[in-house]
């Protein structure tokens, strides 16, 4: 049983409804970390890996969910970087 594994994937998911609520709400890249996401979806990717290899369980589906998240506030990151490169622009020329 992967009990403690599951609370942790609960415990780690429900920071990222916050993330992407502020991530669409500032609508700034500014103060967030590509990199860090990228390395926290590798993280996942291995958790996944690891279920399916060594016995798969109801936790896959936890780091899933995890996965989709934080892609979704990557998603939110290159929209707001764009956003911010618009706001550049505009700043500039006036």
């Amino acid at each position: 049983m992967s009990i403690f594994e599951a609370l942790m994937l609960v415990c780690f998911g429900l920071s990222w409804p916050t993330s992407i609520a502020k991530s669409l709400k500032s609508r700034t890249a500014k103060g967030k970390s590509v990199t860090f996401l990228y390395f926290l979806e590798l993280g996942y990717i291995f958790g996944m890996i690891n279920k399916v290899l060594n016995g798969f369980n109801f936790v896959f589906w936890l780091y899933l969910l995890n996965f989709a998240m934080i892609l979704i506030d990557i998603a939110l990151y290159y929209r707001n970087r764009r956003l911010d490169a618009a706001a550049d622009a505009a700043a500039a020329q006036a």
